[in-house]
């Protein structure tokens, strides 16, 4: 186990030196490791230059192998703790910025309130980026924005609807109609979030499907920023309603429909296809379905 450990870091990080430090090892101790994993599977996993680690094309193979097993062995080691502790433990939580920012919080507060023993840890990134964590054992369950709820390898519930809204300043020209239409924003400069994001694919996926060429005023990496730079008259948003609805209700910005062809996306929760889960993780799972499905669907 502790050779397979070494070689999933070895095959993350760059050196020995960062290998050593990340599993507080010796650098001889994980050189020693590496070889006689290599000694007893009869195959060079890394090329060898400059002290760095780069994989062969056997050490790719092993590579996924590898991490599912250590990922089992600590899940394993979990759920023995489970037993001698009680449900006590950490939840491993990972979620893409709209759900952990506009969605999650009420519903892990009331989590953390009946389940006391059960530490969440939330990790927030772009939805691909957290499905990759997912499938890598980084995390234990996902909570993400999805255009397309079948995702290979993973199980995934949708939880709730995730539309996005046309976000204009008030004091806008268009804020004061009742409906726009695709030609009204044509030159107008729009404020997107970055590339990788849910929130813009859909939205480019929405700009080509209804013949719209984007003028692209900014892109920012936060939806607060882009909320903030539409108050202030930068330019018009598209934004998830559920970020923007307390600003509108306040009438510091206007949201309309988005015109034309629209398609719709889900906040989604994901897991893997597995036939042990630890407490935490099946806990989290009923708890969500029960909080957020009717009856007849939480199966």
């Amino acid at each position: 186990m502790q050779q397979l450990r070494v070689f999933v870091q070895a095959a993350r990080l760059s050196t020995l030196t960062e290998v050593a430090t990340e599993l507080d090892l010796k650098q001889p101790t994980v050189s020693f490791h590496l070889k006689k994993l290599e000694e007893d599977l009869g195959l060079n996993l890394f090329h060898k230059q400059m002290r760095q680690f780069q994989l062969t094309d056997a050490g790719q193979t092993l590579l996924p192998y590898a991490k599912r097993i250590c990922a089992l062995m600590d899940e394993s080691s979990r759920l023995m703790k489970e037993h001698r502790e009680q449900g006590r433990g950490q939840l491993k939580i990972g979620a893409s910025y709209t759900p952990a920012t506009y969605f999650l919080p009420p519903y892990l507060a009331a989590f953390q309130s009946g389940y006391e023993n059960v530490v969440p840890l939330l990790t927030v990134k772009h939805a691909g980026a957290v499905l990759t964590l997912l499938r890598e054992y980084q995390i234990d369950v996902a909570v993400v924005s999805l255009l397309h709820t079948d995702v290979e390898g993973l199980e995934t519930i949708p939880l709730a609807e995730d539309e996005l809204k046309l976000a204009l300043p008030k004091s806008h020209p268009l804020a004061s109609q009742a409906a726009i239409s695709v030609d009204d924003l044509k030159g107008q400069a729009f404020l997107l979030h970055e590339h990788g994001s849910t929130t813009r694919e859909l939205a480019d996926s929405w700009a080509k499907d209804n013949g719209l060429q984007w003028t692209i005023g900014m892109e920012l990496g936060a939806i607060e920023t882009i909320k903030e730079s539409v108050k202030h008259g930068i330019g018009v948003g598209i934004l998830p309603w559920r970020s923007a609805m307390k600003e509108a209700a306040a009438g510091e910005i206007v949201l309309l429909d988005l015109p034309g062809q629209v398609k719709q996306r889900q906040i989604c929760l994901a897991y893997r296809k597995e036939d042990v889960m630890a407490y935490q993780v099946r806990t989290f799972i009923q708890f969500m379905k029960l909080s957020c499905l009717p009856e007849d669907v939480r199966g």
